[in-house]
């Protein structure tokens, strides 16, 4: 049976193994670390048909798609750099 929190578990099942591949030179790795680790303690509580609030689970979620956004902008634009290559800057 498909429940409320059926859509939630799948995204942040889509989502733990995001924070897994961050360089551990970003300064969100250590974040994300802790953040993972919350995630799956969620996965398994649902896997045991333990309880879930949906209002935990979209706090988990949304401060998941911050690190992951905030991290990106940590990660070099190759085309910015050939064209400061070609431009000789």
């Amino acid at each position: 049976m498909k429940s409320e929190l059926t859509p939630r578990i799948e995204l942040i099942k889509m989502l733990t193994p995001r924070l897994e591949r961050l360089s551990v030179d970003s300064i969100w790795a250590r974040r994300a670390s802790g953040l993972r680790r919350s995630l799956v303690k969620v996965l398994d509580a649902d896997e045991a048909g333990l309880p879930l609030e949906a209002a935990h689970l979209d706090q988990l979620i949304e401060h998941t798609f911050e690190i992951l956004t905030k991290s990106a902008r940590e990660i070099p634009d190759p085309t910015h750099q050939l064209r400061r290559e070609i431009k000789g800057e």
